[in-house]
């Protein structure tokens, strides 16, 4: 089984910067992708970036410009900077990862989620 562990969320003020991370573990063979989905109260879960195993990256709409994601091969870990933080960012972050373990092909594992608030 895989868990990942998200940290780095909490309450920042408008125009701040902060950084997510996940980290993955478990008996994992390989990565497809790993990427970052949020969702506020009353909407939909949205895409927020990816990144593949071949580092292509691709991000959503509202944060282009603003956000980045990296990935730590080593550590098993993604990251997500975000910048210019805006009120409408606030939601649940959750981290995603495609990964194949030793008992199964590629199959879909989330984090339990970590709060996100841009407030004065």
């Amino acid at each position: 089984q895989v868990q990942l562990v998200e940290s780095g969320g909490g309450l920042v003020q408008p125009g701040g910067s902060l950084r997510l991370s996940c980290e993955a573990s478990g008996s994992i063979l390989g990565f497809n992708a790993m990427g970052w989905y949020r969702q506020a109260p009353g909407k939909e879960r949205e895409l927020v970036a990816t990144i593949t195993s071949d580092g292509r990256t691709n991000y959503g709409d509202s944060v282009k410009g603003r956000f980045t994601i990296s990935r730590d091969n080593a550590k098993n870990t993604v990251y997500l900077q975000m910048n210019s933080l805006k009120p409408e960012d606030t939601a649940v972050y959750s981290c995603k990862a495609r990964a194949r373990t030793r008992w199964e092909n590629y199959d879909d594992y989330w984090g339990q989620g970590t709060q996100v608030t841009v407030s004065s």
